[in-house]
């Protein structure tokens, strides 16, 4: 499959599933957490809380592998794998950028003091169990 193919199809994923486990290293164990996710590009954005675990795991560990766009249907059900490092990003204009209302069950507005952003860049990215494709698709960064 041509990359400019992988790249579109990743990209619809992204766009279309916003939800999906994060996973961290706490400790020296793997956690995961479901996460709702931003892009643009290919870099990933999630609003999370300063006082959180996964900020602390981060800290100690920067990278993070991420699974998006899969339904539950089994076999031929496309998700994308995504390997990354993360930076926690406090940028003001950043956090208005990325606020939505579902954020003030947590925040109370892009200006909370306890609001942060992880960005995350991607290191590996790869299009899964997408019908008619028995191995994975790489995507080059």
């Amino acid at each position: 499959m041509k990359q400019e193919h992988v790249r579109v199809q990743v990209e619809q994923i992204l766009e279309s599933d916003l939800v999906g486990p994060m996973a961290t290293v706490k400790g020296k164990m793997p956690h995961s957490r479901y996460m709702t996710f931003y892009h643009d590009n290919l870099t990933l954005y999630t609003l999370t809380s300063k006082q959180t675990d996964k900020v602390d795991d981060i800290e100690q560990n920067p990278y993070t592998h991420i699974i998006l766009g899969y339904e539950g249907e089994g076999f031929g059900d496309a998700y994308v794998e995504y390997e990354g490092k993360v930076n926690v990003n406090d940028s003001p204009e950043l956090k208005k950028k990325l606020w939505s209302d579902h954020a003030n069950i947590y925040f109370d507005g892009p200006d909370d003091p306890n609001l942060t952003v992880l960005e995350i860049k991607p290191l590996h990215i790869r299009l899964m169990n997408k019908k008619g494709q028995e191995t994975p698709q790489e995507l080059e960064i």
